[in-house]
């Protein structure tokens, strides 16, 4: 079934067609979601909501083009406005590890509203590292510690705190690479 037919098929109200439709999309969906959100629960959330809106608003709804684009772009724009009600602690100081994180990647293609998603997922990625490693990597780009204050604070040597913050910065930029292909793939 083609994507109009299936799109008039919801229209009138079809639950099998709209049900098939959930089926076939709901796990692709998430996923792509989840590329903004790093949260598959509210990942779920938005994908579940704009399943609903879909099918409860669907008679004043017109599609252009094709029914999956229509969808992930409800789901990117439901991210991007979840993004926003985050209120996300900051500090100037994190800013600077988002530049040395950042700088190998050229970000000017992007909008401001990507490159805030952009800093926001850094500063859940960081919160998503192991202890010790997230310890260390605040200690130095928040609180601007020199490794050796960083070696005597934790009890560990110079040699550990910079493989930590190297460890730290691979796992930072491989995230964000994912994030990028994911901002500039149009849906």
């Amino acid at each position: 079934m083609d994507s109009i037919t299936t799109f008039t098929e919801i229209q009138k109200h079809n639950k099998f067609v709209f049900k098939k439709l959930f089926e076939s999309l709901y796990e692709d969906l998430v996923f792509f979601a989840n590329g903004y959100l790093f949260d598959v629960s509210a990942s779920e959330d938005i994908v579940q909501e704009t399943f609903i809106q879909l099918w409860e608003k669907a008679e004043t709804i017109t599609i252009k083009n094709s029914l999956k684009a229509y969808l992930y772009s409800m789901v990117r724009n439901r991210c991007l406005n979840y993004l926003k009600t985050i209120k996300i602690t900051d500090s100037s100081n994190i800013l600077d590890f988002q530049a040395i994180i950042v700088s190998d990647y050229d970000l000017d293609d992007y909008t401001n509203e990507d490159k805030e998603i952009i800093y926001s997922q850094i500063l859940k990625i960081i919160e998503t590292l192991p202890a010790k490693m997230q310890t260390i990597v605040k200690l130095r780009f928040m609180n601007n510690y020199k490794y050796s204050e960083i070696a005597e604070e934790m009890n560990v040597s110079v040699n550990t705190v910079k493989t930590q913050l190297k460890r730290a910065k691979i796992k930072i930029s491989s995230l964000i690479s994912s994030i990028l292909i994911l901002l500039s793939t149009p849906h």
